[in-house]
């Protein structure tokens, strides 16, 4: 599905105020994953800065045992401290990466900003090889401007 489809969708789920923060962001995530085939884990993280370490929040996809992340650790971990989005075409090749699974190839983070602040982020898993684009990065920045206002 086109990236400008799903657009108006995360609008309608982050404005239906029925639901709690989490439901819409699990709501989000789901639409993520049902709808771009190489979104295989998605899944939101939030920052505790004072133990200075990221919270696993709503995802969708295989459970995963990082559900605390310090911050600097692993792919999530440093954008954490970096404040940029990190994009990984090959998780083989990465030093500080923290493996979730064995199929997956590579991924995708990109921080969260409320009031200038980075306090989480949105990361997609992938289990196809450099599966991600310029277009990737501009449409997750948009789901995460939207979830900002959620929180």
């Amino acid at each position: 599905m086109n990236f400008e489809t799903l657009k108006p969708q995360v609008e309608t789920i982050i404005s239906d105020t029925k639901k709690t923060t989490d439901e819409r962001l699990l709501s989000i995530c789901q639409l993520l994953e049902h709808h771009i085939d190489y979104y295989n884990w998605v899944g939101f993280y939030f920052a505790d800065i004072y133990k200075k370490e990221l919270h696993l929040g709503p995802y969708v996809g295989e459970p995963t045992d990082h559900t605390v992340i310090p911050f600097g650790k692993g792919i999530c971990g440093q954008v954490a401290l970096s404040n940029q989005n990190f994009v990984v075409p090959d998780v083989a090749a990465q030093d500080n990466y923290i493996a979730c699974s064995i199929t997956v190839k590579a991924e995708i983070v990109v921080p969260i900003f409320v009031n200038g602040k980075n306090i989480g982020q949105i990361d997609i898993d992938s289990n196809t090889a450099d599966p991600f684009t310029e277009a990737d990065e501009r449409f997750l920045e948009f789901v995460c401007t939207q979830v900002a206002q959620l929180l």
